[in-house]
């Protein structure tokens, strides 16, 4: 008989209410061991998502849970499990890196000095260094070898290689490809879905606060076509388009793969897909 792993998130009717924005009834929950990305225009709510699981803020309804244990009850054992990390982190910039980490350290009972040393090692960080002194690609870094060094199993990660140059970009996906070899869930928040496509399981797209999909990526991706067009777009797309977009020589227009019938299409990156989704119901 086949034995049931625990959902290392579970999220059920998440709602927040802002002034100018409202999160509406996400509910979703991740496979143990997989990369799991979280994608949206900026705006979109993805954020406001991280931040209300985290309890960074009060939602105004929806049930959490981490590892079958509910949040916030079980704060402390939750936090132990998991580690967040994000490209806004602020550390005391003129702190050496070893000063933080042994406050750090006192904040989580199984940390382990081993696994630090080894995630040093392999990110090339210096301990003498400060904050102030690292690259953006470096502070992530740094933030994940003191999530992994307290036995974190599931990564929540919020835009992690925003600001970052193609190559440091690549360095963190391969990172979390090993991750996801060790068995860690990673949960990855971004608008850079180039890196996604290199190294996500399955999709969540949020669209002005409401989760539009939840798919295996490639599932995702094969529901979806492009048609290019010239100066002209068809009137038979026109009815079937979910979205168009201007190009140097003429439009792209995106039709779902069961509508396209005989026209000439080809596959639709996963940029294109939300491009062409969130420019819907607009003139061409």
């Amino acid at each position: 008989m086949a034995i049931e792993m625990t959902s290392p998130l579970k999220v059920k009717g998440l709602c927040k209410q802002y002034p100018a924005f409202r999160l509406e009834d996400v509910s979703f929950e991740l496979v143990p061991g997989s990369i799991t990305g979280f994608i949206g225009r900026n705006g979109a709510g993805k954020t406001t998502t991280i931040n209300s699981i985290l309890a960074f803020v009060k939602p105004d309804a929806g049930d959490i849970s981490f590892f079958g244990m509910e949040y916030p009850e079980h704060d402390r054992e939750i936090k132990e499990k998991i580690g967040f990390v994000s490209a806004g982190m602020t550390y005391y910039t003129r702190k050496k890196l070893k000063t933080i980490t042994a406050v750090t350290k006192t904040f989580y009972p199984g940390w382990d000095d081993g696994a630090y040393r080894k995630w040093l090692n392999a990110f090339s960080l210096d301990e003498e260094k400060t904050p102030a002194e690292l690259s953006n690609g470096m502070k992530i870094k740094y933030a994940l070898a003191l999530a992994l060094s307290h036995g974190a199993e599931l990564l929540i990660l919020d835009e992690p290689t925003s600001g970052l140059d193609p190559v440091s970009r690549e360095e963190l996906v391969e990172i979390f490809l090993k991750l996801k070899d060790e068995g860690k869930t990673v949960f990855f928040s971004t608008h850079i879905t180039s890196d996604l496509e290199k190294c996500a399981d399955r999709i969540l797209f949020l669209q002005e606060g409401k989760l539009k999909a939840d798919e295996e990526l490639e599932t995702f991706r094969e529901n979806w076509r492009i048609a290019e067009c010239g100066k002209e777009i068809p009137e038979e797309l026109k009815s079937t388009a979910k979205g168009c977009c201007r190009v140097r020589d003429g439009y792209t227009v995106l039709i779902r793969k069961e509508e396209a019938g005989n026209t000439e299409t080809r596959a639709a990156s996963l940029e294109e897909i939300m491009i062409h989704l969130e420019k819907e119901g607009e003139e061409a």
